[in-house]
């Protein structure tokens, strides 16, 4: 996350013993006066203006709602930050955080019995507050359900950590048109958008391959599209005007796609 003044970086990595090794590279090798190389973030979770949010942390999942805490209080907008968490000893930045921003940031320490509450919070909330949340997959779940209502769809902003669980459609074979490059061609049931437009010459970045990166982010001009990634947000997903095409494909029913590759 920024400092205040724009000009570091804070990092925060939980060290997963048994994750897929990032966490515990990074505890090794990284240390004060680090030299790290790193190109400009990419930003699948941005701060929208508005007039009053409620952030919902879960865990580390704080992180990058620090940042947007400070700029809806620099904005005058009327905000409160629900931090939970198993115990106060491993909630990062609890301390600070309350110390900076007083009684507009509640703890959830699960060991003190303190239980948050989402869909009464979430009803309690005017129309049109933005809710940003970043946790666990039950917590956000949880979140998208509470703002799965028509009016507040729009509203509702989420970040997940890896690929989320969803109950998809048995792959099947269709046709992409693209576009731009004025190429046709099939994506067999065992194949990506991606992976079928690379072999036709069509190069598409892609980093993840999993719809967690958005490196491969695609503009949707005809059809319509089964969305697999963890990116967009549940109103992008009813609009489909973007698609991941690592994971993405066309919904049961539409056998040809019009993409903007």
């Amino acid at each position: 996350m920024p400092s205040a003044d724009g000009e570091s970086w804070t990092i925060a990595v939980l060290i997963e013993e048994e994750g897929r090794g990032g966490s515990r590279l990074i505890d090794r090798n990284v240390h004060v006066d680090t030299i790290v190389k790193a190109s400009g973030p990419r930003n699948h979770f941005a701060f929208v203006a508005g007039d009053s949010y409620l952030f919902i942390a879960g865990g580390i999942g704080v992180t990058p709602l620090i940042a947007m805490c400070r700029a809806a209080e620099a904005a005058g907008a009327e905000w409160r930050l629900a931090y939970l968490g198993r115990t106060r000893p491993r909630m990062a930045y609890v301390g600070a955080l309350e110390q900076e921003f007083g009684d507009r940031v509640t703890v959830y320490a699960g060991d003190e019995g303190a239980r948050f509450d989402v869909e009464a919070a979430i009803e309690a909330l005017p129309g049109e507050t933005h809710v940003y949340c970043c946790g666990p997959d039950r917590l956000m779940n949880a979140v998208e359900v509470a703002m799965s209502s028509p009016e507040r769809l729009p509203f509702v902003h989420l970040e997940h950590f890896h690929p989320r669980e969803a109950v998809q459609s048995e792959n099947f074979e269709f046709t992409v048109y693209a576009a731009t490059s004025d190429i046709e061609f099939v994506v067999p049931a065992d194949e990506s958008i991606l992976m079928a437009a690379d072999f036709e010459g069509v190069v598409v970045p892609g980093d993840c391959l999993e719809g967690t990166c958005g490196s491969c982010a695609t503009r949707v001009l005809m059809g319509q599209i089964e969305h697999r990634d963890s990116i967009l947000s549940p109103q992008e997903r009813v609009d489909s005007d973007t698609m991941m095409i690592c994971v993405s494909r066309a919904k049961p029913g539409c056998t040809r796609l019009e993409l903007d590759l």
